[in-house]
């Protein structure tokens, strides 16, 4: 299933710099739930400090998620079933000083 997920806010510097990706998600038996997707990000494109990702089961507190340009708090989170051509959008505001 092809997908589109974007970093920014500094979130993308834990993925390599890149803040555009293009990601086929392999096919499951079970459909794709964004807390599947926070997992597979962890596992096949984040390359830096997972802790400033994920904590638990979600993504850390500081960071906005926006599925097609909603929040997914709208959009029951983690449980969330990913559609083909969604593009889900991770924010960062969390800044050090």
């Amino acid at each position: 299933m092809k997908i589109k997920v974007d970093f920014s806010g500094g979130a993308e510097l834990l993925f390599g710099n890149q803040k555009h990706h293009e990601v086929d998600l392999p096919v499951k038996d079970k459909p794709w739930l964004l807390g599947d997707l926070l997992f597979w990000l962890k596992d096949n494109l984040l390359q830096d400090r997972p802790e400033l990702f994920l904590q638990d089961n979600s993504v850390r507190p500081g960071i906005l998620v926006l599925v097609n340009e909603i929040d997914w708090e709208l959009m029951d989170t983690i449980n969330y079933e990913i559609q083909l051509n969604d593009s889900i959008l991770f924010i960062s505001t969390l800044h050090g000083g």
